[in-house]
């Protein structure tokens, strides 16, 4: 079985989530600044076997495409250039990062940790891949 890694691009920092082999769970794996987001990548499909990317699609709450699209649509165009056998998926991600404080702050964590804008880059991938395997 293979695992559908879930992408939360941003032009300094990407959150990075991965299934579970069975395709069942989604969790947040790390964070990447964006310049090594490809070096990770390809690190790690040489370790792992990746049957989908799935890549947050940044859209404003009336549906129009936000500022980072773009960017988003840059990479995901470079994704495909590279790895033309693994099929990438756009997930909208209206409220990840607002859902994923929710759920920092639900967890208990401490106010510092609450602030770290990387676990919340992290918690926004493994959300957008959780509403993915839910579709």
């Amino acid at each position: 079985m293979s695992r559908i890694l879930g992408i939360d691009y941003g032009t300094k920092r990407t959150g990075i989530a991965v299934t579970d082999p069975l395709q069942i769970i989604a969790s947040g794996l790390t964070t990447v600044a964006t310049h090594e987001l490809f070096d990770f990548i390809e690190k790690y499909l040489k370790e792992e076997e990746v049957e989908a990317f799935v890549v947050g699609d940044p859209l404003y709450p009336d549906g129009k495409p936000a500022q980072l699209a773009p960017h988003v649509k840059g990479f995901v165009n470079k994704l495909r250039k590279l790895y033309p056998h693994i099929p990438v998926h756009m997930q909208d991600e209206r409220y990840t990062s607002e859902a994923a404080k929710q759920v920092i702050l639900q967890s208990g964590a401490n106010r510092k940790k609450r602030q770290d804008k990387a676990l919340v880059d992290k918690v926004s991938a493994a959300l957008i891949l959780e509403d993915y395997l839910n579709r």
